[in-house]
């Protein structure tokens, strides 16, 4: 995919293989459901009601259980692709994810905060994830502002405040944790951290889908500042680019992404830090590629993802945080053993 070709080539493929997967893995659970009947469904949902009515009970299944979670599978896999390329390049650091800078630990406080001292009880069912989503955001916004103490930020510095952040943040939260009695509410501490989209619903999945694309738009159209970014601050000014103000743009924007999805599905890693990895070693440094190629690629992974969740333990449904750790762990020591890997790969 690094020839001009070979990239437009397979940016229609990867559009065809998430429509096809989605399509695919609705049909795909404990119990099968045959594809015409899957399509009847959709058609029957989407306005086209001459293909008749469906059976309640496979309508229900396809249209309000699996597939809305197909769908928030692919945002979230976007969101949090797109994301960790963002920060690669922000922080200019390899091993750069969503939850670098303190994101998963502002996260974590929050689901806290709601599940175990009942904060956030006016949002109701949601009050853990939104509660989560005011952490991250929250913590991007004391890392930017740390990060500008002193003088204008730097790589170093928002991996300094990240770090401290993070510290700060898992403190109190194990804190909170440890002084809890409930062994029920620390269950639900514990399994919103392993990550579900077993939540997922129609009008939730609309506005992560809306902040998503209208995110990874933004970060296409910020590529050339996202390359410069590669080089160094320095090199970046001297070709016009103020590469420090754009980083805490860059940096809350993401936590933004990270947030919505942090607030549908819960803790899910290794995605944002395997799929740029793996783009870039295929398509070269250009964001110009990598954007559109990690957002389809990420989407695809954790489709599948959750089709593996669902149908590895017979009668039950594994967490999918762990899941993707189980497969991306592996597949990041493959991609840091290869001997000709480096970060940034070939431009």
């Amino acid at each position: 995919m690094k020839g001009k070709a070979a990239y437009r080539a397979a940016l229609p493929l990867l559009v065809i293989a998430l429509g096809a997967s989605i399509l695919l893995a609705v049909t795909i659970g404990s119990t099968k459901i045959p594809p015409q009947d899957v399509h009847k469904v959709v058609l029957y949902h989407l306005g086209l009601r001459g293909v008749g009515e469906p059976e309640g009970a496979v309508s229900d299944v396809v249209w309000l259980i699996r597939l809305p979670r197909l769908i928030l599978a692919a945002g979230v896999g976007a969101a949090l692709s797109v994301s960790g390329l963002v920060m690669q390049a922000v922080v200019r650091n390899p091993l750069a994810d969503p939850y670098v800078l303190g994101v998963s630990s502002g996260s974590y406080l929050g689901a806290v905060l709601a599940i175990l001292l009942g904060i956030g009880g006016a949002f109701g069912g949601n009050a853990a994830g939104v509660m989560a989503f005011i952490g991250a955001f929250a913590v991007s916004l004391s890392v930017a502002a740390l990060a500008s103490i002193g003088g204008r930020s730097s790589t170093v510095k928002l991996l300094l405040a990240g770090m401290a952040m993070s510290a700060v943040c898992s403190a109190f939260s194990n804190f909170i944790v440890y002084r809890t009695r409930d062994a029920s509410s620390v269950q639900a501490v514990l399994h919103w951290m392993m990550g579900s989209l077993g939540a997922a619903q129609w009008r939730t999945n609309a506005a992560i889908l809306f902040v998503v694309t209208l995110c990874t738009l933004f970060f296409y159209s910020q590529f050339r500042s996202l390359n410069l970014m590669l080089l160094g601050d320095e090199a970046a000014a001297t070709l016009g680019t103020d590469a420090r103000r754009r980083r805490i743009v860059y940096l809350l924007i993401s936590a933004l992404m990270v947030g919505f999805a942090v607030f549908s599905a819960g803790m899910i890693g290794f995605v944002g830090l395997v799929v740029p990895h793996a783009m870039r070693m295929l398509s070269g440094s250009d964001h110009r590629r990598l954007i559109p190629l990690c957002a389809l690629s990420g989407a695809i992974f954790l489709v599948w993802a959750d089709v593996l969740c669902r149908v590895v333990i017979p009668g039950a449904e594994l967490p999918i945080g762990i899941l993707t750790a189980m497969i991306g762990a592996p597949c990041f020591v493959y991609l840091m053993a290869r001997r000709k890997y480096g970060f940034g790969g070939d431009a």
